[in-house]
This record gives structure tokens, sequence and C-alpha cells, in this order.
């Protein structure tokens, strides 16, 4: 989303700041998020050090829930008549986007409303979020908001122990969004604030610990499925399975090998049961209980994932011009919505939908192009290909790809390849043909800064 140059509502120095009078869910999908977030009409001063809300008009459209509301600031003290002036453009921009088909009734009656909470519950609540459920999150935000503004660990401690019936899953994920966003918008000295805080959390409540367990236990059944590399059959993953010490651990195996717990896995773990006896039957077929219970957690998150990203694809083929509101929504693809865009476009083409098949396409193109290497990485990987003897006449007859934006990318890549020690003697010797490039490339760029 461009930004636009607005004056700082404190110190009055013009900042940049994003600012988006008319979300269109329905012709920017993306658009919901960034209001949710915060992303959208917020404003952050590197100045003066201001940072909130931004006193602006909003029109809200989602022709799927049939919503259309308005919100005006009332600290903008404007009459009736001149609001209507200043918003009758986005909601005529909203219809004019429509195809007369889906030009309701709803599109006549927009909704005012007086607060922008108002305005964020009516929305969360045609997603099913309902009033107790925001109230729920806005106790958790204060409550992160009130440990980050004390700073003695005592003092920090004695309100975890007051709060702790609330600092629970639901809690550690909005305090991950928070981190995010933070680290996003470059706010590093709250962002280390709260790294410190999450560590005091993971120690100090029990849901914490739990989760530090867990995040353990993921990374050690990692690495034993790693180890099992192409060795791994169902036969191997059940007795890593049967052999974990704990509930955490065979968490850990459901979520990082799903697939491989077919009806076969669960077949052979039946045949195990039936010819156990006594305390291990029983151990085996409480094993099975939970393994069912964990599987059929996953698969619902799965589900639920995939509904989601389904949404999302199909908001943006409902469009006129599909390539353009992909590359809009670039950043709103997960590798969910790109598994989904797959599926849908073998859909089409086993029902000879051309139209959707042609959409669907224009939709790929724009990912491939969005997930294809920068062309000075592509250079590089080339270049590594290339005999060394041929190596610099290679890059003679690329001279104009020489920038500094190369000779960056070589520098990151030697490094990143540097790190992983000695102990890889191809890393190594991929290391050493890279500074060699670095060495040419770099004294070309100075020629060329030097002019």
């Amino acid at each position: 989303m461009p930004q636009t140059q607005i004056a700082c509502p404190r110190c009055r120095q013009m900042i940049a700041a994003n600012v988006e009078q008319l979300v269109d869910v329905t012709h920017d999908p993306a658009s919901k998020q960034r209001l949710l977030s915060g992303q959208s009409n917020h404003a952050r001063c590197p100045n003066c050090g201001y940072e909130g809300r931004l006193a602006t008009p909003i029109v809200y459209h989602d022709n799927e829930k049939e919503l259309l509301l308005t919100f005006f600031p009332p600290e903008l003290g404007l009459p009736i008549n001149e609001q209507e002036r200043l918003i009758g453009p986005l909601i005529k921009q909203v219809v004019d986007r429509l195809p007369a088909e889906k030009r309701k009734g709803y599109l006549f009656k927009p909704q005012a409303n007086f607060t922008y909470e108002s305005m964020m519950e009516t929305i969360l609540n045609k997603d099913g979020i309902t009033s107790e459920m925001i109230k729920s999150q806005q106790e958790r935000v204060m409550l992160v908001e009130k440990l980050l503004q004390i700073t003695s660990a005592d003092a920090r401690l004695e309100l975890i122990k007051q709060n702790e019936k609330i600092i629970d899953e639901q809690f550690f994920g909005l305090f991950s969004r928070i981190a995010q966003n933070a680290m996003a918008g470059g706010q590093e000295p709250i962002a280390r604030a709260l790294i410190d805080l999450q560590k005091q959390l993971l120690d100090e409540t029990a849901f914490g610990r739990e989760l530090k367990e867990s995040v353990g236990e993921v990374e050690a059944a990692t690495k034993v499925l790693q180890d099992a590399g192409k060795n791994l059959t169902r036969e191997l993953l059940l007795d890593f399975v049967l052999e974990a010490k704990n509930d955490a651990r065979i968490r850990a195996y459901v979520s990082l090998a799903r697939g491989g717990m077919d009806y076969v896995f669960f077949q052979n773990l039946t045949e195990k049961i039936d010819k156990a006896s006594g305390e291990e039957k029983a151990r085996l077929e409480s094993i099975r209980e939970k393994l069912m219970g964990f599987t059929n957690e996953v698969d619902k998150q799965l589900e639920a994932r995939f509904k989601q990203a389904q949404g999302f694809v199909e908001s943006i083929l409902e469009q006129e011009d599909v390539e353009k509101v992909t590359r809009d929504n670039i950043e709103g693809f997960t590798q969910d919505s790109v598994e989904v865009v797959n599926q849908l476009l073998r859909q089409a083409s086993e029902k000879n939908d051309y139209t959707r098949m042609g959409k669907l396409q224009k939709m790929v193109q724009v990912l491939q192009e969005a997930s294809a290497p920068p062309p000075e990485i592509a250079f590089i990987e080339e270049l590594l290909q290339t005999p060394d003897d041929a190596v610099e006449k290679m890059l003679n007859e690329n001279d104009p790809i020489l920038n500094q934006q190369f000779v960056d990318a070589l520098s990151g890549l030697i490094s990143q390849i540097d790190a992983q020690g000695d102990e890889n003697p191809e890393a190594k010797a991929m290391s050493g043909k890279l500074g060699e490039i670095y060495k040419i490339a770099l004294r070309r760029v100075m020629k060329k800064n030097m002019g």
C-alpha cells in the first residue's frame, strides 16, 4: 500500500503514513487485515515519538457479508452535510466497482458508526467473533501493555501471578503478533522489551513452561525424523511414536509427520495392540487414543486453513483484473493459498472451464514471477556452475549487472556459507569460488563508481 505524506498530529512535521479511507474487502481482500492489524491509518513519528491511530474518515465494504460501514472521527468536528460530502465519493466508488447483479439493498443503507471500536466490533461479529471474545482479547492486550510498562522483574512477576488465568494459548498467540508487528515496524526498543518479557512468561507461567517444553519436543522430534531421512517408513515412524517419553513428543510427531499416519499406520498399531497383553496392551491403547485425538486436531486446523485460503483465492478470482489484484495482494498468499490455486487449476482443467483456467493461469504467472530469485542471485547461481577459467569472461559479458546490489548479494551469501564452519567441504569450496567472484566484481564496481 503506497504511503501518504501527512503532518504529525503532535509536532506537525511531515511524515509517511499508510492512510486508507476506503477499505473495500471485495476489491482488495488484504485491506481487511491491514485495518484489523493496525497497519493502515496509523502514524509513527520519528521526530517526536508520537504513535497512534489517525483521525480519518473510513468506509468499509464487504459484498459477501453485505456490510457497508462508515466512520467519521468526532474529533474532526464537521457537520453531517460536510461528512456526507467527504464520504459520498468513497461509497460511489464501492458501488461503481460492483457488477449490477451484486448491487444489493444494503448499499443504500450504510451503517454509521460513532466510534472506531463499534465499527471494528461489527466487522468481527460478522466473522463470528462475539463481543465476549473481543473483550477477552482486549483484556489480554491491556495486560501486555501493563507488563511492558513495568521495568522491575519482581513487580512484573507479581502482575504475572495475578493474571496467570488469562496467560494462555490465546495470550501467547496475541503476544507473538504484537512482537512481529513491532519488528516489522522497526520498533526495536519495544521488540527487545517483548523478547525479555517473553522469556519471563515462558519461565514463570504454567502455560509458558508447557509451551517451552512443547517447542523443545518439536525440535527433538524434528532431529529424529531428519536423521531417519530417506529410511523413514510407517513402521519406523510408529516405533518413534511408541518410544516417546511424553505426550508432547507424540503431539510433535503428529504435527511433523501427519501424512505418514494413514490407515496402514493405524492398522500396524492395532496389530501390535492385538498381540500385546496386560499393561503393555493398555499403554498401546492409550497411545492410539491420543494419536487419534492429536491427528483429529491437526486435520481440523488444516481444514480451517484450507477454507480460509480458498476464500482468499476465490475473492481474487471474482475480480475483473485478476493479474493486478494478485500483485496487489501478493503478501497475502501463503503456501496453503498456492496449493489451493494449483488444485483449482487442476479442477478447472478437468471440467474444461477455460474462463476459470485463464484466470488461474494469470494468478500462477504472477506467483511464479514473485517467487523467482532476484536477477543477481540467478546470475550468481549461473556463475557457480561455470568453470573457473570461464568466470571472468562471463562477468565481462554481463557487465551491466555488476553493481553494488550484486556485490552485496555476494557478500551476504559468503557470510551465510562461512557460518556453517569448516566441517562441510562442499560449502568451503563454494565459499572459495564466491570469494574469487566477489574480488573481481568489487574491483569493477569500484571503477564504475569512480567514473
